[in-house]
């Protein structure tokens, strides 16, 4: 998710309906409550360019799980990352987040400077086209699909579920795009509560998010959070993204 516009127009964005009426919906994700403690589930988008091996590193050396959301992109890029996610099938969940990183939206609408799809064909194919790359690599069929922007129109959530896939949403953005510095994303990821679904990126190696999010997350497991991977758990999704 890129979130670098002034907060005026990125609420301007929010609001505004896409072209043809559609409101735009940014689902929430949650866990089921656990029966003690505070349980929480971290999912990474891979959107394209590299790999924060910082993340990486830092999840193998504590067992920290977690569900990866990768695009074709970012697989071709990164056969190095994709081997270590391989090596650690215990740890990693890899699901999809389509093809070439546009927003699923069916409408002809731009989010956060982001072209949408644009018609419920291109939906379909930026779905299909993740999941294509990601079995020609000999990952597993997924079952989760995260959009670009996490942003969708209802009527592209039904095409989604329609072709047998939950949509993850998220209740807490740990990074904003991997824009935010390291303080703050430290503070964001510590406070994260039992139920909570947290987005971060892990492609953006240069940025001061990453080196947040493993500071917090290494604060978390000190607390004694436990994590797990939405194929562990059951959730609950808002906008019809995650209903049984």
């Amino acid at each position: 998710m890129k979130r670098a516009f002034p907060a005026v127009l990125a609420v301007a964005l929010l609001c505004s309906p896409a072209a043809g009426g559609s409101r735009l919906v940014e689902p929430q994700l949650h866990l089921e409550s656990s029966a003690g403690g505070r349980r929480v589930a971290l999912t990474l988008d891979a959107c394209s360019g590299a790999t924060d091996t910082r993340i990486l590193s830092a999840l193998v050396e504590n067992a920290i799980p977690a569900t990866i959301f990768v695009t074709a992109r970012w697989l071709r890029r990164n056969p190095d990352a994709v081997r270590l996610l391989l090596a650690h099938p215990a740890l990693f969940e890899i699901e999809n987040h389509g093809a070439r990183h546009v927003p699923a939206v069916d409408e002809a609408v731009r989010i956060y400077g982001i072209a949408a799809a644009g018609s419920p064909q291109a939906v379909a194919a930026e779905v299909e086209g993740g999941a294509r790359e990601m079995t020609a690599l000999g990952l597993a069929k997924p079952r989760w699909f995260r959009g670009a922007t996490a942003k969708y129109t209802p009527s592209a959530i039904a095409k989604i579920r329609g072709m047998g896939y939950r949509v993850a949403g998220y209740s807490l953005n740990a990074d904003q795009g991997a824009t935010l510095g390291a303080a703050s994303v430290e503070k964001r990821v510590a406070a994260a509560k039992d139920g909570d679904v947290i987005i971060a990126h892990v492609n953006q190696p240069t940025r001061q998010a990453g080196a947040g999010l493993v500071k917090g997350l290494l604060r978390l497991k000190a607390d004694g959070a436990t994590f797990v991977r939405l194929e562990d758990v059951a959730e609950t999704g808002t906008d019809g993204t995650a209903a049984p």
